[in-house]
């Protein structure tokens, strides 16, 4: 029995990723830059990544 494996490249530091199966709308982060990406499509086997903002919550201290 195999397991589908998706492959994507970080639009950020270009690294190749290899990750179980996603479904759109799903993030990951990239294990070099850290940077959090979000599923914006699959198509045969391969994702389409887009970077997401992540906002630091400022608790006024």
């Amino acid at each position: 029995m195999s397991t589908a494996i998706l492959t994507g490249d970080c639009p950020e530091c270009e690294t190749d990723l290899t990750v179980p199966p996603m479904v759109q709308g799903e993030t990951l982060s990239c294990p070099e830059c850290m940077l959090t990406l979000r599923v914006e499509g699959v198509q045969d086997g391969r994702l389409s990544l887009q970077m997401v903002e992540v906002q630091l919550r400022d608790w006024g201290q």
